[in-house]
């Protein structure tokens, strides 16, 4: 059964109750709430109902997952509490009170609720057995129980990792190392954090050359700023410390993230995200769970508790930057474009030679439209790029359209055309100058090339084949424009500019009655501006022939000298 699913069948079975305890408005608001995974709303209206000396043991379950979305583990724990005390069976409330539990340094009692009846799953409960035995400072119990884990197949890979995890922690790095190795239980597909403890065991059994090969090679591969920050450390001579998983309560962390992690994506979001909290109420640092969790949120359009996660990582963090980044989005998609804007250029004064960080300011600044200091940061990043590789296409692609929206075309086709020697034949600017080339009314024929090698890469693309469409009617070839412009329609049929577009062609040939009808439907697609709904009504009240007259611009392009 699904959380959704266990979260509505509570609901029902407690309406009757609820209502009869006169609970039926705050509940029925927080059910409203946690089903639209407003979790600080619902909170709200659970610390309410909490007040109540006898509740429902429906309405106390739905309260433990609430809480434990929002990473309130006591809130939780005492409400599954109450429903221990009703001897209401509730894994839900298990769960909480196993976090709580952990929390405080009642090994003795999570202990004792794990070889209960188990309560987060096999790989969960056999990794915190682990941990709870290295808690006590009981190495061979602890060996003994990633070992049992380790025995289910399945989970083995995991098992003998956190297994390497216990031994560095305790100070036995050759043995930690004859794991992470391979050598003693078998290859192990090391992720990011994998890869960092192997570094940092390496390193400090002055093997320092082995660490920076993985690094290297993992960076490679894509890897990120933490592990860039430790070859950096290396390359300058330094020593890495061990800061994986520094000790039992940083395991037991690392247990609910490796949790997290191996269920994103593949189960409800809200049973994720109570796996990434728990990760950050036994670890408040554990940087790869904030951002987890922000991502998680964000998803969920929960934009102010998102930005509350992401804003805990600790700004000497090698992640921050990208977590900024993170947060700088958050606040753009709740519509406080001010703020994300600035929190991106403080990310600029604080991380000035960081080339990802200007990128994302030019990003930000051309989805606002404002090109003009969006062209000034894309200079900045491909300043701090040099040399320039195939990677940085997209660099001059953006700054491109900074300089074609600013009226400085010359710059604008200079850059295109830089980005196409980077990556040759790539639609999105082949599109881009091919149709800018076109406005300008200068090397058509090689414009309508470019325009046309686009769809070929990308013949479902509506925008590109509206490109094309547009470009053929721009040129006065009026019947060939017809059929790209409708498929561009049935590709992007909820886009207004490329319905108007089709109107246009349609009343070109004739079609007026079709060319009217989809000027409506532009109309009732809302387009972005005022001119264009003006425009659009213009159109249909005299006409296009009358429209263009109007405006000066009657009749087909024909090319300016070259």
């Amino acid at each position: 059964m699904t959380l959704r699913a266990i979260l509505l069948a509570a609901s029902l079975l407690a309406a009757p109750a609820a209502q009869a305890q006169d609970l039926a408005g705050p509940y029925l608001a927080a059910r409203i709430a946690g089903f639209g995974n407003d979790y600080a709303a619902a909170g709200d209206y659970y610390a309410r109902l909490m007040r109540r000396e006898e509740l429902p043991a429906q309405v106390l379950e739905s309260a433990v997952i609430i809480y434990g979305a929002l990473g309130r583990f006591d809130r939780a724990a005492e409400a599954a509490g109450r429903l221990a005390e009703m001897e209401a069976a509730s894994r839900f409330g298990a769960a909480a009170q196993l976090v709580e539990r952990l929390v405080e340094g009642d090994w003795d009692g999570a202990e004792a609720l794990i070889e209960d009846a188990g309560v987060g799953g096999a790989l969960l409960d056999g990794l915190l057995r682990g941990w709870i035995a290295a808690a006590r400072g009981d190495a061979a119990a602890a060996e003994t129980a990633f070992e049992t884990l380790a025995e289910s197949g399945s989970f083995a890979p995991f098992a003998h990792l956190h297994r390497a995890y216990a031994r560095a922690a305790r100070g036995d790095l050759a043995g930690a190392e004859a794991l992470l190795s391979g050598e003693e239980a078998g290859p192990l597909q090391l992720d990011a954090r994998g890869i960092l403890a192997r570094a940092e065991v390496l390193s400090l059994l002055d093997r320092g050359d082995e660490a920076e090969t993985i690094l290297r090679d993992a960076l490679a591969a894509g890897g990120g700023p933490e592990l860039a920050n430790r070859l950096a450390r290396l390359e300058r001579g330094e020593a890495l410390e061990w800061t994986a998983v520094p000790d039992a309560r940083a395991g037991m962390a690392e247990s609910y993230y490796t949790l997290a992690a191996l269920l994103a994506g593949e189960s409800p979001a809200t049973f994720t995200l109570i796996n990434a909290r728990a990760a950050t109420a036994l670890r408040p640092d554990h940087v790869d769970a904030l951002i987890l969790t922000g991502e998680l949120l964000e998803d969920q359009s929960q934009h102010a508790l998102a930005n509350a996660a992401l804003g805990k990582v600790p700004a000497d963090h090698p992640a921050f930057f990208g977590a900024e980044i993170a947060r700088a989005e958050v606040l753009l998609n709740s519509g406080k474009e001010d703020a994300a804007v600035e929190v991106l250029q403080g990310l600029s004064r604080t991380f000035p030679a960081e080339p990802a960080v200007w990128t994302a300011l030019g990003d930000m600044l051309r989805r606002l439209d404002r090109h003009r200091g969006a062209v000034d940061a894309y200079d900045r990043a491909i300043e701090l790029s040099e040399p320039i590789d195939e990677r940085d296409w997209f660099l001059h692609y953006a700054r491109g359209i900074g300089y074609e929206r600013t009226g400085r075309f010359e710059q604008a086709e200079a850059d295109f055309r830089r980005a196409l020697e980077l990556r040759p034949g790539h639609p999105l600017v082949l599109n881009y100058l091919g149709y800018s080339l076109v406005e300008e009314r200068i090397k058509l024929d090689e414009a309508l090339g470019m325009i046309e090698q686009a769809v070929a890469a990308r013949p479902d693309d509506g925008y590109i084949t509206d490109s094309l469409g547009w470009v053929l009617y721009r040129l006065g070839r009026y019947d060939e424009a017809v059929a790209p412009m409708e498929r561009a329609v049935q590709l992007q049929p909820l886009d207004p500019l490329i319905n108007d577009h089709l109107g246009d062609v349609l009343w070109t040939v004739g079609r007026e009655r079709e060319a009217s009808f989809q000027w409506r439907r532009a109309l009732s697609l809302e387009p972005e501006s005022e001119e264009e709904v003006e425009r659009i009504r213009r159109k249909l009240e005299v006409g296009l022939d009358r429209v263009l007259e109007e405006e000066g611009g009657a009749g087909p392009i024909e090319a300016a000298d070259e």
